[in-house]
């Protein structure tokens, strides 16, 4: 696997179970799959002979990134490494203007988009649009980085400028009238199998995931359809592997395609402890070409909480927090990934599992306002409702 985040980490404790070899290219020695992992290549996710390096016996070779240059994958490829996803599909998730134009030819619903190369095509796309825009740098973006919201010309002039400025390609999109975010989460193997996972909503905050209810609140047939729309898009785009589709549910309803990921992702953590085989597990199981296994949920209702750097490191320790979290919440499911903590980064994440009713509102209020507190406490080591651990 190419990159040591947590993605990788994760990968590696679900490869322990198959009996297989994870072997890792970290960036550094601290990187949280470098911690865990017995095979570990530090090196760069750039430079062709470290690829060549962590590719060499592989079965596979795949990522917990996306930023790995496609012309390099081509070279591996050529020379017969087996790259799941290929670099062929892995270009969608890389590059967001390649994406829109191929969703928009494959009939999938995108937002009104146009590229940028200049001033005059930000003018020309608002004036058919008439409405507040989106401006994305095409590559390299990620947890809200590279995606600047502009309320009028003037200002989306001034961020596309700011992205050309730095050798970035920029798009433009039509900022969509939206109830609330989805993820569709689907694994496809090279023959050709598929699974879907429950469809999940995802919560929001200055760009980054803070929570996510599995499955959604209120699906309806919105569910279905998304899960349909995601196998195609797999087949479709030869995806080999774990691919979330992030989709925008419109105030009207309707369903409209924002990113895609293929590797595990975010928006499957739930699966760890929710679904009957995790994201992880699915994701080799897909590029080891295995049969790919169950993904039924294994409880009504799991929410997962992201555990985000606090402004502020606290002064009580990690383990500390973990001490006290589990003498109030012995039942929390607690992932952390052994990554320094600075404000906004993502530093673990907390599953909780509802045993109720998924249509019980009350029941799932209870449950986010609970793992929001564990995710805060975890943070920032302070608990939100007051509550004395010595009282």
């Amino acid at each position: 696997m190419v990159g040591g985040g947590q993605l990788a980490r994760m990968t590696h404790q679900a490869a322990i179970a198959l009996g297989q070899t994870l072997r890792v290219l970290a960036a550094d020695a601290d990187d949280p799959a470098a911690q865990v992992s017995p095979d570990v290549l530090i090196g760069s996710h750039t430079n062709l002979d470290d690829l060549r390096r962590v590719a060499a016996g592989a079965d596979a070779l795949t990522f917990d990134h996306e930023h790995v240059p496609a012309e390099l994958l081509e070279k591996l490829v050529a020379e017969g490494v087996n790259v799941a996803p290929p670099p062929q599909a892995l270009v969608h998730a890389q590059d967001k203007l390649v994406m829109r134009r191929r969703l928009d030819a494959l009939g999938a619903p995108v937002p009104r988009f146009a590229a940028v190369l200049g001033p005059d095509d930000l003018d020309a796309f608002a004036r058919r649009v008439e409405g507040p825009l989106v401006v994305k740098a095409a590559r390299g973006g990620y947890d809200g980085r590279g995606v600047r919201m502009a309320d009028d010309v003037a200002q989306a002039r001034v961020i596309a400028a700011e992205f050309l400025g730095s050798g970035v390609p920029v798009l433009v999109e039509e900022r969509v009238a939206m109830r609330r975010e989805l993820s569709a989460l689907v694994a496809r193997s090279p023959f050709g199998q598929g699974a879907a996972w429950p469809v999940v909503e995802t919560v929001q905050r200055d760009g980054i995931c803070v929570q996510v209810i599995a499955p959604a609140p209120e699906l309806h047939d919105v569910g279905a359809g998304a899960q349909q729309l995601a196998l195609r898009l797999a087949a479709e785009l030869g995806v080999v592997g774990v691919l979330a589709v992030e989709l925008f549910e419109t105030v009207d309803g309707e369903l409209v395609v924002n990113e895609l990921a293929m590797r595990p992702h975010n928006s499957g953590h739930w699966t760890m402890d929710g679904a009957r085989t995790s994201q992880f597990e699915q994701h080799l199981r897909a590029v080891l070409d295995y049969p790919l296994g169950d993904t039924d949920a294994t409880v009504p209702v799991t929410v997962m909480a992201n555990v985000l750097g606090a402004a502020q490191t606290p002064t009580m320790t990690v383990d500390e927090r973990l001490h006290h979290l589990f003498a109030r919440m012995p039942e929390a499911r607690v992932h952390l990934y052994g990554k320094g903590e600075r404000p906004g980064r993502k530093i673990g994440h907390v599953n909780f599992l509802g045993h109720f009713p998924a249509g019980d509102r009350e029941q799932l209020t209870k449950l986010r306002e609970r793992a929001a507190l564990a995710a805060h406490w975890l943070s920032h080591g302070q608990w939100t409702d007051g509550w004395d651990p010595h009282g």
